[in-house]
């Protein structure tokens, strides 16, 4: 049987008061450790559906699978090396630029699922779903709860920052998310926008500087440039009906 100081840890760690309080009487029984694996197991199983659950991460294509050779500029071993997930301990923010269906939403959720089953918290959004979500909060203790609930995971990722414009409120609240995870958790951004555009996206608003400057000060940027994915999919998909509809169909019950 396993060391039994190192199973009292185990069974303390998992706070099972009922085992604890008998601890001498079922230390010793065969059933024990088993029981504490078992516990151990299913909470472990438990923990990562619900952390699963509460990042809202769309189904997304798996890097394994990712065409490496199709991006002009891709930077595949900076990318590795964030699937590792070292930048978390340092809150390092990401920064994932192109063009639109360039692969930073298929990159950012692959960084995102790797966060979830490594054990930390995470939450995927889009831009406008958050930004939205934020301004339609209705009295100031509703407002906080909010902001709470985009600061506290471990790793945000907020996707598509640029497809939309906003107003000053908008850049107010983003500034807000961002000023209170600066230095404290990372943040992935993906964005189809130069930082010099930004202004574009944010007409108007005096704190677009500030944003700016809280996420590139501990950031990784990633520059890619690519051809529209979605676009050369849909060529080759109509390249494919084209050629099936020009090949001789056989006619049943046709004879040479």
């Amino acid at each position: 049987m396993e060391n039994n100081s190192l199973l009292l840890t185990r069974t303390k760690a998992l706070q099972l008061y009922g085992i604890l309080a008998h601890w001498e009487e079922v230390e010793r029984t065969p059933w024990i450790e088993p029981l504490i694996g078992w516990e151990e197991t299913e909470r472990s199983h438990r923990s990562l559906q619900r952390r699963l659950s509460m990042a809202h991460i769309e189904p997304f294509k798996c890097l394994s699978k990712f065409d490496w050779t199709w991006p002009e500029k891709i930077d595949r071993e900076a990318i590795e090396e964030l699937m590792q997930l070292d930048f978390l301990k340092k809150a390092i923010n990401v920064i994932l630029c192109g063009p639109n269906s360039a692969g930073k939403t298929t990159i950012a959720s692959n960084i995102a699922y790797q966060a979830v089953i490594s054990g930390h918290t995470v939450l995927f959004t889009t831009a406008s779903l958050m930004l939205n979500n934020l301004a339609g909060q209705d009295g100031d203790n509703a407002l906080r709860k909010r902001i709470k609930y985009y600061v506290d995971p471990a790793l945000l990722v907020i996707d598509e920052v640029g497809y939309l414009s906003y107003g000053n409120r908008h850049a107010d609240l983003l500034f807000e998310i961002i000023s209170r995870r600066y230095e404290k958790k990372s943040t992935v951004i993906t964005t189809n926008k130069a930082f010099s555009e930004w202004g574009e996206i944010f007409t108007n608003a005096s704190c677009v500087v500030s944003i700016i400057d809280r996420l590139v000060h501990h950031s990784e940027i990633i520059d890619i440039k690519a051809s529209s994915y979605r676009l050369e999919e849909a060529k080759g998909k109509a390249m494919q009906k084209k050629d099936a509809r020009s090949k001789p169909k056989t006619v049943i019950g046709e004879t040479k």
